[in-house]
């Protein structure tokens, strides 16, 4: 039997080698980051962990539905209101007085503003009007919040009448702060 060494040619080594660096390069060089691939890789992620939580609820949809949506909004109102933003309004009062106060004082609390961008104008004008837009703002707010628990199915019994009495709440607490603005004589 006859081994067989291979004799190192020096040119043909250099040329190997180089050409070994190149494919070295180019395989280590990293796909051109894009928006479309960013986007694809994010979709990726996505369609990974929706397969993972569908596997890991079982028969808990809405319970993975209320947290994503808790944790969602969390993390939307944490700027303005801090962390756990849901849970610390939980331990605010959700009854429609409760609620209606909330709507009317921070509705109001514009008011000066408002009334700061029509100088010399009449100030019962300017509380008429403020209360015009603020009372539209109200209808759109509610018309869409009734919407939505509509679709949901869950606008009947308890939540409808509390939705209503909110409302009147909200209206009466537009009317009382009309009624502060005009001027006594």
């Amino acid at each position: 039997m006859i081994n067989s060494v291979s004799q190192s040619n020096p040119v043909s080594s250099a040329a190997s080698a180089s050409k070994d660096i190149k494919e070295s390069k180019e395989t280590d060089k990293k796909p051109e980051i894009s928006a479309a691939n960013i986007r694809a890789q994010t979709n990726q992620q996505i369609l990974q962990a929706s397969l993972q939580v569908s596997i890991s609820s079982g028969d808990k949809p809405m319970q993975l539905l209320f947290r994503s949506a808790i944790d969602k909004i969390n993390e939307v109102l944490q700027p303005e209101f801090g962390d756990d933003a849901i849970k610390n309004a939980m331990g605010q009062d959700n009854s429609p007085e409760g609620t209606a106060g909330r709507i009317v004082a921070l509705s109001t609390g514009f008011y000066e503003a408002f009334a700061k961008q029509r100088p010399g104008q009449d100030p019962e004008k300017i509380a008429e009007e403020f209360t015009k837009v603020i009372r539209g703002g109200v209808e759109q707010g509610f018309k869409e919040a009734k919407e939505i628990l509509k679709s949901l199915q869950v606008l009947d019994g308890t939540i409808a009448s509390n939705v209503e009495k909110t409302y009147e709440l909200v209206q009466k607490g537009l009317d009382d702060f009309l009624a502060s603005k005009k001027v006594k004589v």
